[in-house]
């Protein structure tokens, strides 16, 4: 089974500006999600898709292919993945018996070792996709809605007042990873299909960077040498 490395690289985010090519450590956020997709030898190609031909350009002097995908199918704030997923299946003319992976900018402690964990479980099992998921912080059942003048539990559950290791077990995707075969695009129509099985991250294998303070935190850990990130050769 072939298998596509797909890293998506918008240009412009609201809360950090550029920040698929922001620096972290002294590399643009976007090359560590190159590297880890080179060091774990299991994909035969890997492609950046962006709105933006600086951030080509970037790919490219990284030693990967751009795929040039149209402003208005380009991971907008509100779009979802499968507009752009779509049209890089559909530019690679890649096969529905193949499969690719995400695997996003923001999640630089991902390693090549963590991608090749996550195939390795999603090739031997009967499903449509793997998703990195980790044990959730803020339970559902402490979240309310606001109706205007009152709030209710989010769940419609009366668990708010019970202690966490009370609560039901809930997981949360994170930014780490993606696996799904190609067919769920062509036949689904999502990105994901139905037959969805977890990939449990651990350590920092999900940490996800989406504010100024999480880029701050990333930079952080790496020099009191509590997260490593992939060497970029």
């Amino acid at each position: 089974m072939g298998v596509t490395a797909l890293i998506p690289a918008r240009s412009g985010s609201k809360r950090i500006p550029n920040k698929n090519i922001t620096l972290l450590n002294g590399f643009p956020l976007l090359t560590y999600s190159i590297q880890s997709a080179k060091d774990s030898g299991i994909f035969d190609g890997i492609y950046v898709s962006s709105d933006s031909v600086e951030i080509g350009e970037i790919a490219k002097k990284y030693g990967v292919d751009f795929i040039h995908c149209p402003l208005e199918i380009a991971h907008k704030d509100h779009d979802p993945d499968y507009k752009w997923v779509k049209h890089a299946v559909w530019s690679l003319n890649l096969s529905p018996d193949s499969a690719f992976s995400i695997l996003r900018p923001t999640s630089p402690f991902r390693t090549g070792e963590t991608i090749k964990r996550a195939y390795e479980y999603f090739k031997n099992e009967d499903c449509d996709s793997l998703r990195a998921v980790e044990k959730c912080s803020q339970h559902p059942n402490k979240m309310w809605e606001f109706d205007g003048k009152y709030i209710q539990p989010f769940t419609g559950q009366t668990l708010y007042s019970e202690p966490y290791q009370n609560l039901p077990k809930v997981w949360v995707q994170n930014a780490s990873l993606e696996i799904a075969h190609t067919y769920v695009v062509y036949s689904i129509g999502n990105i994901s299909g139905n037959k969805i099985i977890p990939f449990f991250t651990t350590g920092y294998e999900g940490y996800d960077i989406n504010q100024k303070i999480d880029l701050e935190m990333a930079q952080n850990l790496i020099d009191k040498g509590l997260a490593k990130l992939p060497e970029i050769k």
